[in-house]
């Protein structure tokens, strides 16, 4: 293997540690009459709840392999430690450090979040409407708030609707469980207020006195939504809505109008949705529809109507209907924007009198724009004699859309970018079609786009669908299979991944890296059906349209064999669990970020955070020998065997409680027992974080740049 030859001179120079070995301790277990022996099972904590709360919790034989682990990988990877800080340099270098984002209008003031100079976390702050930006007052200063604290997070904010409070929410462990409190603005000061082991949703009432939050339950998933009055105890807080099913997850969100406080009730197939009436927040919940399985739905409100997006007769890239707030059931559905295949309707705002929609049609995102006619159900709800769309011409790009808070006006924001441009924001006039630039992302250590070349390709697959590719390269890297590929890919719970500007990857590019992204099936970069033929027991097409993106760059003369990083992180880590397994010597090397490698054990074991919601995207092999057969045929861990794999980097955190840390350390542990190459098998633990790693923004530069030494290193390209 390609490689080969560097580990071996890097142990004889410096006479590096021998790797830990993890002791080989056999568990048994039987399903639909086959037996599992796991030699790594007692790598996962018995106690594991308890160390999401208190890390030190961690039984001490754990702490010592997982210990050995990062200094093993410190010692293998000191050469790269000047570039790394090289790095970090670099990328910290490309970031405005006092950058704040294009403050949001509501009512008489304006919102916006800010970081300053030398700052890790961000301020909120607003100014009066209209107001000078010197003017700021600073509502949260998360620097302040982390400081002495190795993790910290600030999950959702939301003000109050007189402006007078602000609620947020905080976890200060990365294990995604937050502490709720509330500032009163004109002191400063927080109130006596203080909900612990919340998820990070929250929602205020029209009055400003009742906030709505999400609570988890023991297996920290989040089940409940209940209502707080400002001043009184917390165990005396209102059960709004209590779900039964833990295999669905719930979520709290409101409708542009604010009329109404949304409960979202959902799992990866299907969803429900109940509302609250934000004006009285003493009444219970009212079901729009109720759920079924695969049918998905989201509500917006205008007038007397809801206005859903639905998946509902076969609309498989959704339709818009509406329907009269008094009764929403299915049958009293009218439709005002029909389905069109291929055309995914990814989000719907409703203004007072506009609707827009962000779509996407041949991997490309649009926002189109049509005027609301009607609001008492007679006639045509929209006015199409007007709509227009807003798009642009690159080959690849990113665009996002934001709605603001306010619900009467004309004006939506966006922002554009693609892998050459960076950020664009503008404001958008709905009414005049007048766009303005409210900001454009600014590189301090300089950058020129008409340095870089971004491409969309087209890869075979092995049944003939065709795999979108995205690539950025430097003008002057040579084309001639001489330059290294680092492919980035994820392919799962339908997430498109965007051709979006990056600063950090321009550290490899301008190095001679080709960077590409696979926008493989399990996403929805081409529609829902791009989804559904990635997931369940169509799931390996995401390992091979990742391979076949692979063998097609090297076809068309990008790269050789041999010459390729791969890197996904989470369940694009099973990806690479997966490739590593199925493909080995078309990479040199691998990083899995908080990879989801061993599948199926994680899915037969009911009781971890996301194992009953995600039955729908894997299938459930605790009822179904199918399912069982299927994610055993593939699941990482599972497969590994004697064989020789490529440089494997695994990356994780202690308190991840998406992808718990036992995960990737025991399929480390298993490929190093079994891989017959001399390359580097790796495992890094981060001891005080989570699924998101360091918390700060620097501190997690120095995460990309430690990932990135290591693909410079292999490839030579570090010096």
């Amino acid at each position: 293997m390609t490689g080969q030859s560097d580990t071996s001179a890097i142990a004889e120079a410096t006479a590096l540690p021998e790797p830990p070995i993890a002791r080989r301790l056999p568990v048994a277990s039987t399903h639909h009459g086959v037996t599992l022996t796991d030699d790594y099972a007692w790598i996962r904590a018995d106690n594991w709840q308890e160390v999401m709360r208190q890390p030190q919790a961690l039984a001490g034989h754990i702490r010592i392999h997982l210990d050995a682990e990062n200094a093993y990988t410190k010692a293998m990877l000191a050469d790269t430690e000047p570039l790394q800080e090289t790095l970090f340099k670099e990328m910290k270098a490309r970031l405005k450090e006092d950058d704040q984002q294009v403050p949001q209008p509501d009512g008489p003031f304006e919102y916006f979040p800010r970081f300053v100079k030398g700052g890790q976390y961000a301020q909120i702050c607003r100014i009066a409407r209209g107001g000078s930006l010197d003017d700021a007052e600073v509502l949260l200063d998360g620097n302040a708030e982390a400081e002495g604290k190795s993790y910290w997070d600030l999950g959702a904010t939301a003000h109050s609707g007189d402006h007078k409070l602000l609620a947020f929410a905080t976890d200060d462990k990365g294990s995604e469980l937050y502490t709720i409190r509330v500032r009163d603005l004109s002191t400063g000061q927080n109130l006596a207020d203080e909900i612990p082991d919340a998820h990070g949703s929250l929602e205020w009432s029209n009055d400003g006195r009742t906030l709505f939050y999400i609570k988890v339950d023991e297996h920290q998933r989040p089940l409940f939504v209940y209502s707080h009055v400002l001043g009184t105890p917390v165990s005396e807080d209102k059960l709004v809505y209590e779900e039964k099913d833990s295999g669905f997850f719930v979520g709290l969100s409101s409708t542009q109008s604010e009329k109404f406080i949304l409960i979202d009730i959902h799992d990866h197939d299907t969803s429900e949705v109940h509302l609250i009436d934000a004006r009285e927040p003493d009444t219970g919940p009212k079901l729009v529809t109720p759920r079924r399985p695969g049918h998905q739905y989201s509500v917006e409100h205008h007038g007397q109507n809801l206005i859903i997006a639905t998946n509902s007769e076969g609309a498989e890239d959704f339709r818009v209907v509406t329907a009269p707030i008094a009764a929403p059931q299915e049958e009293n559905w009218r439709e005002i924007v029909a389905h069109k295949p291929g055309r995914l309707i990814l989000d719907v705002s409703v203004f007072r009198n506009f609707m827009t929609r962000l779509e996407r049609e041949d991997s490309l995102p649009r926002i189109v724009i049509t005027a609301i006619n009607a609001t008492d159900g007679s006639g045509e709800f929209l006015d199409r004699s007007g709509e227009h769309t807003i798009a642009f011409e690159e080959e690849a790009y990113a665009l996002g859309m934001s709605s603001g808070y306010e619900f009467d006006t004309t004006r939506i924001r966006f922002t554009y970018s693609s892998l050459t441009t960076p950020a664009e924001t503008y404001d958008y006039d709905m009414a005049t079609r007048a766009r303005t630039l409210r900001k454009r992302q600014e590189i301090p250590s300089g950058h020129n786009p008409a340095d870089y070349v971004t491409r969309r390709l087209l890869a075979p697959a092995a049944d003939g669908a065709l795999v979108p590719v995205t690539l950025l390269y430097k003008q002057t890297t040579p084309l001639d299979g001489s330059a290294p590929l680092f492919l980035y890919g994820y392919g799962a719970y339908g997430i498109a991944m965007p051709a979006a500007f990056s600063t950090a990857r321009l550290s490899l590019v301008d190095r001679g890296f080709i960077f590409a992204i696979a926008h493989i099936r399990g996403g929805k970069d081409k529609g829902y059906r791009w989804y559904t033929d990635g997931k369940m027991k169509a799931k390996k097409n995401t390992f091979t349209d990742f391979i076949a993106a692979g063998e097609h760059l090297i076809a068309e003369g990008f790269t050789t064999r041999g010459r390729i990083v791969a890197n996904g992180g989470s369940a694009g880590g099973m990806l690479m669990g997966a490739i590593a397994n199925m493909a080995p010597d078309l990479f040199l090397a691998i990083i899995a970020d908080v990879p989801f490698v061993d599948v199926l054990n994680t899915m037969l074991d009911k009781d971890l955070p996301l194992t009953p919601p995600e039955w729908p995207e894997w299938g459930n092999p605790l009822t179904s020998k199918d399912d069982f057969d299927y994610i055993r045929s593939y699941s990482p861990y599972d497969n590994v065997e004697a064989k020789d794999y490529p440089h494997i980097l695994a990356l994780a955190g202690l308190t991840d409680p998406r992808v718990t840390y036992w995960e990737p350390a025991k399929w480390i542990a298993k490929m190093r027992a079994l891989n017959t190459s001399d390359n580097l098998v790796l495992l890094k633990t981060n001891m005080g974080a989570g699924h998101g790693g360091a918390s700060g923004r620097f501190d997690g530069l120095k995460d990309t740049a430690f990932n990135f030494a290591f693909a410079l290193r292999l490839t030579g390209l570090g010096m």
